[in-house]
């Protein structure tokens, strides 16, 4: 058995083979010229000699007593007080020895940072050290270590051995080494090292174009599920409570409370819905809440059975009242019961929509428009409707009894849908398109999806639309005293 090598080592990669074989054939000829050094019975520099020495039969691998003639000739003891720091030592030896690019570099940082994590198990005294210690005394970036132990941790061997021959950049093999192993060996075998990181972005763009047609097949099949249910339930259940909002004063603050714009009700009342009842087992709540009622808005949430997972932002043109800030936005908050599919990434909305302000209490389509494009197959409900929206059932004061027979008469097909989608889906609007083509608008975006149009245009007229509010905020404040 040979004599083990010291963690600080196995910092730098053995020799290559053929490498390895020439270094057999110099000593075969030339003799031992630098001795090994060894620290706690570990070899702490000359793993390559003590190798090639044992393939010629003049070391036996075992650490020699003291006083034989291989002290003199092969063997010497690391002594701090004499040499110094043994880390440095090893460093310094190395990095004159060898000519290691910046990767190669990075991959020896990164081991010396593990070291100093405690991840490396030894009896030696190791020092401890951070990534940016470690990559400042390689000379290279943190960026490039973080590569590098991002390979290490996760790459196969067979990459991290490329990365450490200097056959292939860090940066390439970390973004290989986040793939599943058998795909790393796949681009390895059939990539060249210069493809390595098209390759890796090629592998996860299919990947996501997979995960994207299983949630869109589990949607729909969740909505099939639901639709068979015996009493109708909702897989997306979308409320406007009536907040009932106590003002500091009820002389100076009722002027504008929802009070004298629509009846409310109490925190109890609304918690005491039963919700629950009308939910599928796996369903979305979009609640919406104003600033100061969103305390309650998570306590109505957890009454009905649901738990709070994220929310998004209505951005207002105007601005409102406030106690501590002058109010320009509303919270839409989302929450779930069982299992819900998340949109796939790259599908997600923007969490902060800026709209402009509407008759009291009136709300912005943007609701409506994400369960449509999240959740296209789920049967949904609106409480507290203020009017019927296609493919929606809803509930509230001032909700008509059905759709506009109008509205359910202009249900066109993708065929007939197709040229007004073409025409004007860059500068309309998801709802009026909704509303010209008698669809809801999360088949709107599924067909254009089809039909490759992009919504950019209308992204950046929203975009407009949020300064142009912002200037006008800006405004309002110049002239206020």
């Amino acid at each position: 058995m040979s004599i083990p090598a010291h963690p600080y080592a196995e910092l730098f990669p053995m020799l290559s083979v053929s490498d390895g074989a020439s270094l057999r054939e110099d000593l075969a000829s030339s003799g031992q010229r630098e001795r090994i050094i060894l620290l706690d019975g570990m070899v702490l520099d000359g793993r390559n000699r003590q190798q090639q020495l044992e393939a010629l039969g003049l070391v036996d691998g075992e650490v020699p007593p003291e006083g034989s003639d291989l002290w003199l000739t092969r063997y010497r003891r690391f002594l701090p007080a004499q040499d110094g720091d043994p880390l440095a030592f090893v460093l310094s030896l190395n990095l004159h020895r060898r000519h290691l690019d910046d990767s190669q570099r990075a991959m020896v940082a990164a081991r010396i940072a593990n070291l100093g994590n405690g991840q490396k198990k030894s009896s030696a005294n190791l020092q401890s050290t951070t990534q940016p210690d470690a990559a400042d005394r390689l000379h290279v970036s943190t960026r490039s270590v973080a590569s590098a132990r991002e390979v290490i941790e996760h790459g196969a061997p067979e990459l991290i051995a490329r990365v450490d021959a200097g056959e292939v950049a860090v940066s390439a093999a970390a973004d290989v080494a986040k793939l599943p192993v058998d795909e790393q060996l796949r681009i390895l075998r059939e990539s060249h090292p210069r493809e390595f990181r098209a390759a890796a972005k090629e592998h996860r763009g299919v990947v996501q174009a997979e995960k994207k047609e299983r949630r869109a097949e589990r949607e729909a099949e969740l909505g099939a599920r639901q639709a068979a249910l015996p009493d109708k339930r909702f897989g997306v259940v979308l409320a406007d409570p009536e907040w009932k909002f106590v003002p500091y004063s009820a002389e100076s603050g009722m002027d504008r409370a929802a009070d004298n714009h629509y009846p409310t009700s109490t925190l109890d009342v609304i918690k005491s819905r039963p919700v629950a009842d009308i939910a599928a087992d796996d369903c979305a709540l979009l609640l919406w809440a104003t600033v100061p009622m969103l305390p309650q808005a998570l306590e109505v949430m957890a009454a009905w059975g649901f738990a709070y997972k994220s929310h998004a932002v209505w951005m207002k043109d105007q601005i409102g009242t406030g106690y501590w800030f002058r109010n320009q936005h509303e919270l839409l908050l989302l929450g779930t019961r069982g299992v819900v599919p998340a949109p796939a990434m790259g599908d997600q909305f923007r969490s902060a929509l800026a709209y402009p302000l509407g008759e009291h209490s009136a709300k912005p389509p943007f609701a409506h428009e994400i369960a449509e494009a999240y959740w296209p197959s789920l049967a949904k409900i609106e409480l507290n409707a203020r009017a019927r929206r296609p493919g929606w059932d809803a509930w509230g004061f001032e909700a008509p009894e059905a759709v506009h027979a109008e509205s359910e008469a202009i249900a066109m097909s993708f065929e007939a849908a197709t040229p007004i989608l073409q025409a004007k889906y860059a500068t309309t609007s998801g709802e009026e398109l909704s509303r010209i083509i008698g669809r809801p608008i999360g088949t709107i975006r599924t067909w254009a999806h089809r039909l490759e149009l992009t919504s950019a245009a209308r992204l950046a007229a929203r975009g407009a639309a949020m300064v142009e509010g912002f200037n006008k905020e800006k405004a309002v404040c110049n002239r206020s005293p």
